[in-house]
C-alpha cells in the first residue's frame, strides 16, 4: 500500500478506546442477574488479582484514582496547614486530592526529557509544613525513584506515587507504586485497562490497610454480609463512600487478564511511530527508556520546537480533519489553571519546562485497538501536515 493511499481512511482513529469484548459484557450481565451490585465477592477478587499482578502486599479498590488519592491523604492524617509537593506537569486530580484533604499543593517543575518531576527542585520546596511528596509517572514513564526516595527518607516525608498512567511500568524491576508508601492507579476508559470508572491503591506493607478499608466505606465496621443481625452496625471513624461496585470489579477482572497483551500492543504501535518520526527536526520526543525503567507506552508524545509551537493547534485540527484523534497532556501546568493561579499565584519561572510541554506537545494514540496500518497513517499525515504548514 503506497503512501498516497494511506492518506485516506474511512474510520476515525480515536485517541483512546477501551478494549471491551463479550467476556466483559457477559461478566457484567452475570453480576446484574445476581442482584448483588455492591459488597459482593468480585471487588475482593479483583483486589487480590491486582495485588498479584503488581507484587503488592495489599490492594484496595476505590471508585476512582482521585478518590484513592484523597482517601490516602485522609488516612495518613494530611490536613489543613500541611503541604504536599506535587508536579506542575500532571492532571488536576493530583493536586485536587491534596486540596480536598485541606492541605496546600506545592508545585515543582519537571524534566523536559521525561515530563517527570525534577528531584533537584524538590529539595528547595521542603519546609516544616511539608508532610509528603506526590510524584507522577508521566505517560507511564517511571520517575527517578532512587533520588526521590532519599529525599523523602532524609526529611521523614510520606512518598505517594500517582500511577494513573502507569499500569505495567517498572523501576528497577519493581512495579511503580511500590517504591513509596503507596501507589494509586486509574481505570478510566482511555487508560491501559478500564473498569469504566475506578481506581486502586497498592501498598508495600499492610499498616494502612484496615484504616483505608474502613474509611473507604463511611468508617462502618461491618458491611451487610458481615452483620449477624440485619441492619445492625457501628461507625468506628469518619469515612467516605469511595467503594468500587461489583459491576466495575467484574470488568476489571477480565481486563486484568489481558493487560499484558494490551501493553505489548501499545509498545508495538509506539515503536512504529518512533521509527517513522524519530528523525524529524521540528520536534522532540518524550521518551525516557533505560535499563532501570520499563515504560507502559500510554501514548506517543511529540514536543514541537519553540519556533514551531505556534502551529500546534493548527496541526491538531488538520489531524482531526484526517480523522486522527489526538490529545494534550496536559493543556496547562496545574499552577496555571484558574483555580490554582488565583489561589497561589505561582510565578511562571517556577514551571518553565511544564509550560513548554503543555504549550508545545501533541499526544498521539497507540492503544491496542490500533495496528500498523493506523500508525503509518498517523505518521504520514503528521509529516505531510507539518510540511504544508511549517
Amino acid at each position: 500500500m503506497g503512501e498516497n493511499n494511506l492518506l485516506k481512511m474511512s474510520k476515525k482513529i480515536a485517541f483512546g478506546s477501551p478494549s471491551i469484548n463479550k467476556k466483559e459484557i457477559n461478566k457484567v450481565l452475570k453480576v446484574l442477574n445476581s442482584r448483588i451490585l455492591v459488597h459482593g465477592p468480585l471487588v475482593n477478587i479483583f483486589e487480590n488479582q491486582f495485588k498479584k499482578f503488581t507484587g503488592a502486599k495489599d490492594a484496595i479498590a476505590a471508585s476512582s484514582c482521585t478518590a484513592g488519592l484523597h482517601l490516602l491523604y485522609f488516612t495518613l492524617g494530611i490536613k489543613k496547614g500541611d503541604e504536599v509537593i506535587v508536579p506542575s506537569q500532571t492532571h488536576l486530580a493530583t493536586a485536587h486530592a491534596v486540596e480536598l484533604a485541606g492541605a496546600k499543593a506545592v508545585f515543582v517543575d519537571c524534566k523536559l526529557s521525561s515530563g517527570n518531576i525534577d528531584p533537584n527542585l524538590i529539595k528547595k520546596k521542603i519546609n516544616r509544613k511539608t508532610k509528603a511528596i506526590c510524584i507522577v509517572h508521566f505517560l507511564g514513564i517511571p520517575a527517578d525513584m532512587n533520588e526521590i526516595k532519599k529525599i523523602a527518607k532524609k526529611h521523614k516525608l510520606y512518598l505517594i506515587e500517582d500511577c494513573a498512567l502507569a499500569v505495567g511500568s517498572y523501576f528497577q524491576k519493581k512495579h511503580v507504586g511500590l517504591h513509596g508508601d503507596a501507589g494509586v492507579f486509574s481505570f478510566y476508559p482511555v487508560k491501559h485497562m478500564t473498569t469504566g470508572e475506578g481506581g486502586m491503591i497498592i501498598l508495600k506493607n499492610t499498616k494502612l490497610s484496615k484504616k483505608l478499608r474502613l474509611c473507604r466505606a463511611f468508617g462502618v465496621n461491618k458491611n451487610y454480609r458481615q452483620r449477624s443481625l440485619p441492619g445492625q452496625y457501628d461507625c468506628n471513624l469518619l469515612g467516605f463512600n469511595y467503594r468500587m461496585s461489583e459491576l466495575h470489579a467484574a470488568i476489571g477482572i477480565e481486563q486484568l487478564k489481558k493487560v499484558k497483551f494490551f501493553i505489548k500492543k501499545r509498545k508495538i504501535n509506539f515503536n512504529y511511530l518512533f521509527k517513522a518520526l524519530e528523525k524529524n527536526s521540528c520536534f522532540d520526543l518524550i521518551l525516557s527508556r533505560n535499563k532501570k525503567k520499563i515504560i507502559s507506552y500510554y501514548c506517543f508524545q511529540i514536543v514541537l520546537k519553540n519556533k514551531y509551537a505556534k502551529y500546534r493547534d493548527q496541526i491538531i485540527m488538520k489531524l482531526k480533519d484526517k480523522k486522527v484523534g489526538t490529545s494534550i497532556y496536559y493543556p496547562k501546568p496545574v499552577p496555571q489553571m484558574k483555580y490554582y493561579k488565583k489561589k497561589y499565584m505561582v510565578k511562571k519561572k517556577e514551571y518553565i519546562n511544564a509550560s513548554i510541554i503543555s504549550n508545545n506537545s501533541i499526544s498521539l494514540p497507540v492503544h491496542p485497538e490500533l495496528d500498523k496500518k493506523n500508525m503509518i497513517f498517523i505518521a504520514n499525515n503528521l509529516k505531510d501536515i507539518m510540511r504544508r504548514i511549517i
